[in-house]
């Protein structure tokens, strides 16, 4: 449930702001120097428990099917799909039994007892079947049996396995829920605690922020530090790979929740409000959980989890054979640039990329070598005097763009797909991005791409008015909000009729 009103959205992401780069406080910079860069999700740990099961089960099928091959000659098809239809009800019951939550890895004894129980289901209910579609020979009852007594041990030598593992990347900092809590007070001291006394044992609560300087907000609660106020939040958030922030303010404080959201909007991270000490109650399915806090949702993340990895995969395979169908042109390209004007054939230009980190991105070189603009603090424009003859056909044609295939490909920078990365000084109309368009950085939420939605709609090239720009952030903004990987896809397909189709690449 949103507690927030569309229009009040609506006013957050017109005004949001950008980074400003700002010095956090030694406590903040001590806790970001003892962090791992990245830090695995629960959600993904969860889907790899479940793979596991499924090929532990799988593998006990085909055991049990060697064993007795030459006995169960005439029922070996029967038995591989029976293998298969086993290991999806053993997941299935095992998501029941609850095995599949982190916490469940913290105590192996007791996860142990309910994956057996689970199997044992599993088992009965395979034998019902087979009573019930009357093919409950003896052959097929023993290969059931021998498939069940094998399973309990896979599936607990593999759950051990996986025990070790989490544990290890526990241990490392690689395995948790990143949080933060805004607000002080007694509110925010009540939120902590009840975070700190949760089961759910994947969250790390980092600390709090709070825009009172007074003597309401002190410098810790409940054990945790004060990081500093909401605007040391967007910096600290970036520097952290946070995942979720908690409001623990009062949903009368609306006014002031909502100017801390618009600050934070831009960030690639879930957004909750605290609803543990409110007096007016909801119905209970108008709540989600953080362990035992009920909470409003206000935000999500664009792309989490399973998703990041699906995207990740598909930008890999697929730039891969776009990559090596591309490799003759980029090869008579390359020739083109080197023949016709003296320098390298490649340059690299910083951009902003995922999160509002600098990346940077390759491009064949379409300028003189000695007025070449690094830092795109000019746009291109027609017939500008910097661009070589050749040079203009391949920004016309979008060619000069193939190397970056590299980046997705061999970087993992950019994705086929996205929001195309701007220079990080570029202008419109004389002024920064940021200073033209509210809430532009909320565009970096997500990879950027080599095309994209604003591109195929035909917002590509110059930039020379706030109206082009805030025109090309929409369609940022619009692609970020309902992506998915048939909408990847589907922009894929429009951009080569888009390049025919452009007017204004120069």
């Amino acid at each position: 449930m949103s507690f927030f009103t569309a229009q009040d959205l609506r006013e957050i992401e017109s005004a949001a702001p950008g980074p400003d780069g700002r010095a956090l406080s030694a406590r903040a910079e001590a806790l970001i120097a003892t962090l791992p860069k990245r830090a695995m999700s629960p959600q993904m740990t969860s889907g790899l428990a479940r793979g596991a099961d499924f090929v532990a089960v799988c593998l006990s099928g085909a055991l049990s099917l060697a064993a007795f091959r030459d006995r169960l000659a005439d029922s070996a098809s029967l038995c591989v799909a029976s293998t298969y239809a086993l290991a999806l009800l053993a997941v299935a019951m095992f998501q029941t039994f609850s095995v599949y939550r982190v916490a469940a890895f913290h105590r192996p004894l007791r996860q142990n007892l309910r994956v057996v129980g689970a199997w044992t289901l599993v088992f009965v209910t395979g034998l019902g079947v087979l009573f019930f579609l009357r093919a409950d020979e003896p052959f097929a009852r023993l290969w059931l049996t021998t498939t069940f007594a094998v399973g309990v041990v896979a599936l607990t030598g593999e759950r051990a396995a996986l025990t070790w593992l989490l544990r290890r990347l526990t241990r490392t900092g690689r395995l948790e829920r990143r949080v933060v809590v805004v607000g002080g007070g007694a509110p925010g001291q009540s939120l902590l605690q009840a975070l700190a006394n949760s089961q759910n044992l994947d969250l790390h609560v980092l600390g709090f922020f709070d825009d009172r300087e007074d003597s309401r907000s002190s410098d810790s609660l409940a054990g945790y530090p004060k990081l500093g106020n909401i605007d040391d939040l967007v910096e600290f958030a970036r520097r952290t790979s946070l995942d979720l922030v908690i409001f623990s303010l009062p949903i009368t404080a609306e006014t002031r929740l909502l100017q801390m959201l618009r600050k934070l909007w831009v960030l690639p991270i879930d957004i909750r409000l605290a609803a543990h000490m409110n007096k007016l109650r909801f119905r209970p399915h108008s709540y989600s959980y953080i362990g035992e806090v009920p909470v409003f949702d206000v935000f999500d993340k664009p792309i989490s989890d399973w998703d990041v990895v699906l995207k990740a995969v598909f930008d890999r395979l697929v730039g891969a054979v776009l990559l090596l169908l591309a490799s003759p042109v980029m090869a008579l390209v390359a020739i083109g640039v080197k023949a016709t004007s003296k320098g390298p054939i490649l340059f690299k230009q910083a951009r902003h990329g995922f999160n509002n980190e600098h990346i940077e991105v390759y491009k064949f070189r379409s300028m003189y070598i000695d007025r070449l603009d690094t830092t795109a603090q000019k746009q291109v424009t027609r017939d500008d005097p910097r661009v070589t003859p050749f040079g203009r056909f391949i920004r016309k044609t979008s060619l000069d763009e193939l190397p970056q295939l590299l980046n997705v490909v061999f970087k993992g920078n950019l994705s086929l797909v996205g929001p195309r990365p701007h220079a990080v000084t570029g202008k419109a109309a004389g002024k920064m991005y940021d200073e033209v368009v509210d809430g532009y950085f909320a565009r970096h939420r997500v990879k950027p791409g080599i095309t994209g939605w604003a591109q195929v709609n035909g917002w590509r090239g110059e930039t020379d008015t706030p109206e082009k720009m805030q025109s090309r952030v929409e369609y940022d903004l619009n692609y970020i909000e309902n992506w998915s990987i048939l909408f990847d896809l589907r922009i894929l397909f429009l951009t080569p009729v888009a390049l025919i189709a452009a007017k204004n690449a120069y």
